[in-house]
């Protein structure tokens, strides 16, 4: 066929090609193509060009167009679905498409998923060939489920392993590693990040993160937690939103905002996966801390968390504040993480039962509820102070190391003048 023919051709060579296909190839006047796709036909007749700079290969093509007689036929050799992170997108970019005809192979993702026995149609595809590691950076803090990654000599399997433990997740994610798929050589495993970073792996890869529910058994090593600053993978979390908890740092902030003494009654309200109150039990075996979480599922993590840290002074309440706040012991210490909504309603039951000596702290995540706040404390003739935080984590980019943002926090601590 006249023009520029984009074959997909993979790791079987020309065994994988169909016979309309196969005769194509067979009929070109000029093969582009890769070193490794080009030695798949050695001993064809057309004209050979060694795809290394695309812009310049593309430069190439459109001068044999534009020289070569009307019977020419150009076929350019790609892996997988050339309209898939591949060369074809460039070639619609320079060339118009009525020169271009395109034949798809199946793609690494595709085999990558049939592979592993999951359906694709709901997964999220990254490409890190020749590109940074910030969308996959994005999509596993977004906690997308499904993530198949195109990697390179550069974001290999073992720097997306470092990535993810660098971000300290709340979530897990279950690393595919799938090499030289649709060859004699085929290998697909699903290992631990700590035996991927020990691992080598073909130049030829894909990587498939799933994302896991922490399991309700999942053991833990207490010896070896820190005794404060319980990284956020600590906590089972929420299954739809796994990185809904106060991080590890603010945690600590808020901490040493509460100066907790011992023997305290505490209120946690809005406790969500329980992670403020288990490290203030923790580091408070005297005190008392009431966990209180509107929603049930909250409620069971709590539960279960403080099961799994093997902490006995937390006490879960289910129910929606400030209703249930008057049920609860006078306590000395409050601190809000989440209101429902009802912030002032919140504010006035924390006014009516808080100890004379007490205080209240907030954690703050927009400009509206600061603002509420802080017209309540004034109006109300409480002390206050704030702590704006704005902290970012360090992460490995391959070789190398940059920042990446937490969301800004405004801590409020009040207290009666």
């Amino acid at each position: 066929m006249n023009g520029v023919n984009v074959v997909g051709i993979g790791l079987d060579g020309t065994a994988g090609l169909t016979d309309t296909v196969r005769q194509l190839v067979e009929q070109a006047t000029l093969l582009v193509g890769s070193d490794r796709h080009l030695s798949y036909f050695p001993n064809h007749s057309a004209s050979r060009l060694v795809l290394t700079d695309f812009t310049e290969a593309i430069q190439q093509i459109r001068t044999y167009l534009a020289t070569a007689h009307s019977s020419i036929c150009i076929v350019v050799l790609v892996s997988g679905d050339p309209l898939f992170f591949g060369l074809g997108r460039l070639l619609l970019a320079q060339l118009p498409p009525s020169q271009l005809t395109f034949y798809p192979h199946l793609s690494a993702i595709q085999l990558a998923f049939n592979r592993i026995k999951v359906p694709w149609q709901d997964a999220q595809f990254i490409s890190v060939h020749g590109r940074s590691l910030e969308q996959l950076t994005v999509a596993v803090q977004q906690n997308v489920n499904k993530i198949g990654v195109l990697t390179d000599n550069q974001n290999t399997p073992n720097a997306i392993a470092l990535l993810l433990r660098g971000l300290d997740l709340a979530n897990c994610y279950e690393f595919w590693v799938c090499e030289n798929l649709g060859g004699t050589d085929e290998r697909v495993q699903c290992l631990p990040i700590d035996q991927i970073l020990q691992q080598t792996f073909a130049p030829l890869n894909v990587v498939v993160l799933l994302r896991q529910f922490q399991p309700i058994e999942q053991s833990l090593e207490i010896s070896s937690l820190p005794l404060l600053g319980l990284p956020d993978r600590t906590f089972a979390s929420f299954p739809d939103r796994p990185g809904l908890m106060t991080k590890r740092e603010v945690r600590l902030l808020i901490l040493g905002e509460l100066a907790l003494q011992p023997g305290q009654i505490i209120w946690d309200i809005g406790a969500g996966t329980g992670s403020v109150s288990i490290e203030i039990a923790r580091l408070c075996e005297t005190s008392q801390v009431y966990a209180i979480e509107k929603t049930a599922i909250g409620t069971t993590l709590i539960e279960q968390n403080c099961q799994r840290l093997q902490v006995n002074n937390v006490v879960s309440i289910q129910g929606r504040a400030p209703e249930v706040l008057p049920q609860l012991p006078t306590p000395d210490r409050i601190f809000l993480g989440g209101s429902g909504g009802n912030l002032s309603g919140i504010l006035d039951s924390c006014h009516a039962n808080l100890a004379t000596d007490g205080m209240v702290v907030l954690a703050l995540a927009t400009l509206e509820h600061l603002n509420q706040a802080l017209d309540w404390f004034n109006s109300h003739s409480w002390n206050y102070r704030l702590l704006q935080v704005q902290l970012s984590r360090s992460i490995p980019i391959g070789q190398l190391t940059r920042f990446t943002p937490l969301n800004p926090v405004t801590i409020l601590s009040a207290s009666r003048k």
